[in-house]
């Protein structure tokens, strides 16, 4: 005995209702509980599908469907890794690879003037402000689309969120550092700066990237992660 579009399109529901709310994840519950549904059904044919929908979400323990969504999220989080990463080594090759010198050679002179670290920390600001800004606005636009039902894909209410918040995580470490320690960078050697100037540079091309970058190529990337994207964006 099969499912019904109408008994499938009740598992998509169900699924919302216990807060799964990207469509991928979505989808893979719903086959895993039709599947299951289905082997219920060859058991004891005369029960009813709440009472066999209800049954098989039973098996997934007390929590519910939340160990599915938390590994469905670190699978994505290596996979959106993947990708930023992908996307910041270009940076490393030419023609962009002389914008990543002119930044890096930038950073070495502003560190190299008195009073460096309270620009860096500055410019580390404005940049984590720029982040929880570009996060707000996804945000925003993902609970407009959760209120027409338009389906959201994972690696979608990833990309463009700054999930990882870089500049923001920095600069609050900084300047908890600076305070502590009084930190001044006129007393360090060469090396030191090199290496601030370094770890500076990949900073705002992580930034750049990630709030910039990815957003820009959200469709495309989407696409290649989701073979039915398009499909179901079309519906």
């Amino acid at each position: 005995m099969k499912l019904t579009e109408i008994q499938i399109t009740n598992l998509y529901q169900f699924t919302r209702q216990h807060f799964v709310y990207h469509y991928d994840v979505q989808t893979e519950l719903v086959d895993h509980l039709a599947n299951d549904i289905e082997g219920i059904w060859e058991e004891n044919p005369k029960i009813s599908f709440e009472e066999a929908r209800d049954k098989s979400f039973k098996k997934f323990g007390i929590f519910g469907f939340m160990d599915v969504i938390e590994a469905k999220q670190k699978q994505m989080n290596k996979r959106y890794w993947k990708i930023l990463l992908r996307f910041v080594k270009e940076w490393f090759t030419l023609p962009k690879l002389i914008t990543t010198l002119l930044i890096f050679l930038s950073v070495f002179c502003i560190v190299q003037i008195p009073f460096a670290e309270i620009a860096i920390v500055s410019v580390l600001l404005i940049l984590a402000v720029f982040e929880m800004v570009a996060a707000y606005r996804i945000r925003k636009k993902h609970k407009a689309k959760e209120k027409t039902d338009e389906k959201i894909f994972l690696l979608e209410a990833m990309i463009g969120t700054t999930k990882n918040s870089f500049t923001g995580f920095t600069f609050l470490h900084l300047f908890n550092f600076m305070n502590l320690t009084k930190f001044d960078f006129s007393g360090l050697n060469m090396y030191w700066l090199l290496l601030i100037a370094a770890i500076v540079t990949l900073l705002i091309i992580f930034f750049y990237v990630a709030n910039y970058v990815l957003p820009q190529k959200a469709e495309e990337l989407l696409q290649e992660t989701y073979p039915e994207y398009k499909l179901v964006k079309n519906v």
